[in-house]
């Protein structure tokens, strides 16, 4: 999972004892059988709901200064695109950059949009506008690169992903990201530098398996297993599937075998964890496996 910012909202915690029963033994299991780890869709955490409603009630009752009222729509624009609710969510950016226009995170978030509306042109513009105001600003590097990456401008992609890198050599999403866009203009180079960024990874961190895994050091049984290991609530697990099936989607666009691609990406979007970059780009990924548009067209507020 790769964060976008530190947006992360609470949510509430279920039980773990029927978590435990639902795991146990399932090491043993074989490839096939693996796949029934399919993802319980998250619900939408109460405490979320109730933080928008708030936020409603102020921007309509309160007596706010532009720039109050800026943040307070980039507030509630965070929270609805936590929810999957992306139209709305849009709408408030747009609304938060006509009050303040220097608002380099909304313009982060309008450029993902676009991005997942296969608008790449608007979204290199959205990502520009971001770094112009706020050079630092790292996952508006991130998001460039993956625009210019399912926009077919691989080289372009790889420089904003190699800075993306440099600023955390050892974050292992970070790794496994230039890795696949630097796949697309040379495999055997893009596995030996992955190869040799593996010695820096915390062998004890789960994601490193995903590093090892495109190594060719882990099968794809042993991640589904690892998946299972350490876990602390229904939530870490929907979490962890909905990177481990995007990224075993990815392999599998690799080895020519687009339907079960398909399958996993559909595993994906099944978590409801809308924030994690894998589900936000999951039904890209399926549109351009299956030579379609992006349906998910960009609104602006009437």
């Amino acid at each position: 999972m790769l964060k976008q910012m530190p947006d992360r909202l609470l949510r509430k915690a279920a039980p773990l004892a029927l978590l435990a029963l639902m795991l146990g033994g399932c090491a043993s299991q074989s490839p096939s059988a693996a796949l029934w780890l399919t993802p319980e869709p998250q619900p939408v955490s109460y405490r979320t709901e109730l933080a928008i409603a708030r936020l409603s009630e102020i921007l309509h009752r309160a007596e706010l200064s532009e720039e109050q009222s800026a943040q307070l729509y980039y507030d509630r624009g965070v929270m609805y695109d936590s929810v999957g609710l992306r139209t709305l969510a849009r709408l408030d950016f747009m609304r938060a950059l006509r009050l303040k226009p220097d608002m380099a995170d909304a313009y982060n978030f309008v450029g993902i949009h676009h991005t997942v509306s296969g608008e790449f042109d608007a979204a290199y513009e959205a990502f520009d506008s971001a770094l112009e105001l706020a050079p630092e600003h790292e996952y508006a590097y991130l998001n460039r690169g993956i625009a210019l990456y399912y926009a077919d401008k691989t080289e372009l992609a790889t420089q904003d992903l190699q800075r993306f890198l440099a600023l955390k050599p050892a974050d292992a999403y970070r790794i496994v990201w230039l890795y696949l866009v630097q796949s697309e203009l040379s495999q055997p180079v893009a596995k030996q530098q992955l190869i040799q960024q593996l010695q820096l990874l915390d062998a004890n961190d789960w994601a490193t398996n995903l590093v090892l895994f495109f190594a060719g050091q882990l099968s794809e049984k042993a991640l589904l297993d690892s998946v299972l290991v350490d876990l602390s609530s229904p939530q870490l697990l929907a979490e962890r599937l909905c990177e481990v099936y995007f990224y075993l989607a990815k392999w599998h666009e690799t080895q020519n075998r687009p339907q079960q691609a398909l399958s996993y990406y559909k595993k994906v979007l099944a978590t409801n964890v809308y924030e994690f970059v894998e589900h936000r780009y999951a039904r890209l990924e399926m549109a351009r496996l299956r030579g379609e548009t992006p349906i998910d067209a960009y609104v602006d507020e009437p």
